[in-house]
């Protein structure tokens, strides 16, 4: 029996760590590899070709939408399961429409996991119980009643929506303009476009509201030591120490 190979992305290693010893319990399913930030998750999944990505929505350098959407461009027939604390309406969608296959809550049965792998190798989607009921409500309003549902002015473009994740995370625009192989003035442009789109103007602002939508993490990046791509970054201290 061909077992179905899964993709583990997830900044917290403890986090992978028990995912991955629950589903190894599993004969027919198979960790070929973990992620730590939604970058290595597009990278290993073009090399590893898993048939399931299980994708966290708070990654560093690379958010969990971004990143689902990378990953089905260049591998349509990979699917991607998003295992999240965060259940805001509009980031649900938003991960639907990119193409995820699934939404469940990180405080879902370990049951609930493995039947959406399973059913997401089916070709089939699968959500969690009260994303389900909220998804429903949502098509009913937009096809049962004939009501259409408009689309949010704040909506930002993938571009966009990276910048702000880079900013949420501390970056200045040349380390933005570095990280993305852009030019500062085209950051800068990105970054007042997303701000004239949210009403926000101020970054204490935009970090308040990449938190809320689950775009970074609280405390990410000045208050816990991150661990990216192999090397380990520690907040900066103002004084030293005795």
């Amino acid at each position: 029996m061909r077992k179905i190979t899964v993709l583990l992305a997830d900044d917290h290693t403890l986090m992978r760590q028990g995912v991955r010893a629950l589903l190894q319990a599993h004969q027919d399913i198979e960790i070929v590899g973990e992620a730590q930030t939604g970058r290595q998750a597009v990278e290993r999944t073009k090399t590893l070709k898993p048939d399931v990505v299980v994708m966290d929505v708070a990654m560093p350098l690379l958010n969990g939408l971004e990143a689902t959407r990378r990953i089905l461009k260049q591998n349509p027939s990979c699917r991607v399961l998003i295992l999240s604390t965060y259940s805001d309406d509009e980031y649900v969608h938003q991960l639907t429409e990119a193409g995820a296959a699934g939404y469940l809550l990180k405080d879902s049965a370990v049951t609930d996991l493995v039947k959406a792998i399973r059913e997401a190798h089916q070709g089939k989607n699968y959500f969690s119980p009260p994303i389900a009921k909220r998804l429903m409500d949502h098509f009913r309003e937009r096809f049962v009643r004939g009501v259409p549902v408009k689309k949010r002015t704040d909506s930002l473009t993938p571009r966009e929506s990276e910048v702000l994740q880079l900013i949420a995370e501390g970056k200045a625009n040349k380390q933005i303009a570095s990280e993305l192989g852009l030019g500062v003035k085209t950051i800068e442009h990105h970054r007042q476009q997303m701000m004239k789109k949210l009403n926000i103007h101020d970054i204490a602002s935009l970090t308040r509201y990449a938190i809320s939508k689950g775009i970074v993490e609280m405390g990410f990046p000045s208050q816990r030591t991150v661990q990216l791509e192999g090397q380990v970054k520690r907040p900066s201290r103002n004084r030293r120490e005795a």
